[in-house]
């Protein structure tokens, strides 16, 4: 059906085309919001009708028998209405929709997946400073930041998953002093605790590791204490070292994996923070005042211009971030997203007028950005705030080991990223219709039960004759699974992985209806067989659906 519907899509702009040339180039089709209006809609004799000096509904008209009068029309069209001021609703025919089925069976887990096109795209999330377990917010992040991955794959990219994190500064060293003072044993609440010293328990459970003398590793690094409670800077790289392990251990029970890890304290080391502000100042974009440099980033857009380097001789946030971004370009990212939160707005502008103003041939509006909100947790009807271990939050393996990790991914991913969302721990567990989540799974394995009891091989199904399918509800089961791979191009290039989830939860319902008008395992073989193809096609893009939000597919519920 994909096929089918480049080659009326051909049919139109070629008739476009004969009627105003030029108008070929804007030949699309829409779906329309009632089923009843047919399968595919046109709005173009309403665009093209004014500057054409013609009636809409008339152009319409015209348009119509220029259209039936092309063969590929005439094979899978089987009528075109004009409604309203001059709206083209087109009908196909119920063969022309069959052909997904064959489609599906035989690309199986690459439906919807384009070729390679040969450009390489980093995503950057996560990123969380290693002083503490990953809250739930880290999980709404993983979660948009994984499955936008996953989508960009689908549509030909070679993906790069990278975490960044700050591995050097004021709040490393508080969760060193913090540690140091738990080794020695004070705790908060006492007298001599710093306000803003870190209070969960894992601080405890660091301080008695490093006095044992033990070896930490992460996916980017391994430590041994020295157990000296003196050696403050053994204390925090040994402590970096645990929450990073703690972090990958949060991020394995998210099943998230991430190509590479990247310091912050690299970019200093390796004099690329230096480079960068150099590049700065020979470009002419940076002036002194009041002993400090600054950056004119209102030459970009920017509010105002910005401090680069403060009169004491260290560098802004933002400085940094230019240095790294340029990093991200020169090794051969021609598209960046990061995924951050909302707090992080504020840095746009200036992150861009920095690599503008750097002159290295980084086109505007690079890096793109991904901003999310934070998330609220309902428990037994009252929000819950505070993790024993955290200390001041609830941590991302709070939530999976109170629900699952598939419950955890989708429902992060169910809303729009700078939406409010709030997870009802409650609901992500019941095994009912009211679960998104178990909803969408049931349909997959419901359909797993009744290939279960055929007995035979999907493979044969491939051939299948389909022209059974003629039913309403089979015939709109199929135009929702061709809708499939333009869902995924739609949401890729809108960032949009909840538009996944409100597909995934339309063909389960869809499939859910079908099964109840039809029963699939009849006694007629060419019907059954008919049946059981799209059943099987209908598996197949429910797995392929959640595979992109990383979300399993089971056989049995």
């Amino acid at each position: 059906m994909l096929k089918i519907k480049q080659d009326l899509l051909a049919g139109l702009a070629a008739a476009l085309e004969q009627r105003s040339p030029g108008a070929g180039e804007k030949a699309s089709f829409e779906s329309p919001k009632v089923a009843a209006h047919g399968d595919f809609a046109c709005t173009a004799a309403m665009q093209l009708a004014k500057p054409l000096k013609l009636n809409p509904r008339q152009f319409a008209e015209v348009l119509r028998a220029d259209l039936l009068a092309q063969p590929v029309y005439a094979q899978w069209v089987s009528d075109i209405d004009i409604a309203g001021p001059g709206f083209i609703n087109i009908r196909l025919k119920p063969e022309a929709k069959q052909q997904v089925v064959h489609e599906v069976l035989a690309a199986a887990g690459r439906f919807g997946v384009v070729e390679p096109n040969g450009q390489r795209l980093m995503v950057e999330f996560v990123s969380a400073n290693p002083t503490g377990p990953l809250h739930v917010g880290h999980g709404r992040q993983a979660a948009l930041g994984d499955a936008i991955c996953s989508l960009y794959e689908t549509q030909g990219w070679d993906v790069h998953r990278e975490f960044y994190y700050n591995d050097a500064g004021v709040q490393i060293g508080t969760l060193a002093a913090s540690t140091q003072l738990r080794a020695q044993g004070f705790k908060p609440g006492d007298p001599n605790w710093p306000e803003a010293a870190y209070n969960g328990d894992y601080i405890a459970d660091i301080a008695s590791d490093f006095l044992a003398k033990k070896t930490v590793k992460a996916d980017d690094r391994e430590f041994t204490a020295s157990g000296d409670i003196g050696d403050l800077d053994g204390m925090r790289q040994f402590a970096v070292a645990y929450l990073r392990h703690e972090q990958d251990l949060d991020l394995q029970a998210f099943a998230v994996k991430f190509d590479h890890y990247y310091l912050e304290s690299s970019l200093y080391t390796s004099g690329r923070v230096e480079a960068t502000v150099q590049k700065l100042i020979d470009a002419g974009k940076t002036y002194e005042q009041d002993g400090a440099l600054w950056l004119r980033s209102t030459d970009y857009g920017d509010d105002k211009d910005r401090v680069m380097r403060k009169s004491d001789g260290s560098f802004t946030y933002f400085v940094p971030d230019v240095a790294y971004h340029i990093s991200k370009w020169e090794r051969g990212f021609t598209k960046v997203i990061n995924i951050q939160g909302t707090d992080h707005h504020g840095t746009i502008a200036r992150v861009r007028a920095g690599l503008q103003a750097a002159n290295v041939g980084i086109p505007a509006g690079y890096p793109d950005y991904v901003l999310h909100t934070m998330v609220r947790v309902v428990r037994g009807g009252e929000e819950v705030k505070i993790s024993k271990r955290a200390g001041s939050y609830v941590t991302l393996r709070d939530l999976i080991e109170w629900t699952s990790k598939d419950a955890v991914r989708f429902f992060l991913l169910s809303r729009k990223p700078d939406t409010e969302y709030t997870f009802d721990v409650d609901l992500a567990v019941q095994k009912n219709n009211d679960n998104p989540v178990y909803y969408v799974q049931y349909a997959h394995a419901r359909i797993c039960s009744v290939l279960a009891s055929w007995g035979g091989e999907v493979a044969t199904l491939k051939q299948a004759n389909l022209s059974a399918l003629d039913s309403a509800p089979a015939q709109a089961l199929m135009l929702l699974l061709a809708k499939y791979p333009g869902m995924l191009s739609d949401a890729a290039r809108d960032f949009a992985p909840h538009d996944v989830t409100f597909y995934l939860r339309e063909l389960a319902a869809s499939y859910h209806s079908y099964y109840d008008a039809e029963r699939i395992l009849v006694d007629d073989e060419s019907v059954k067989t008919a049946r059981l193809a799209l059943v099987a096609a209908t598996a197949q893009v429910l797995h392929n659906g959640l595979h992109v939000l990383g979300v399993s597919a089971p056989q049995k519920m």
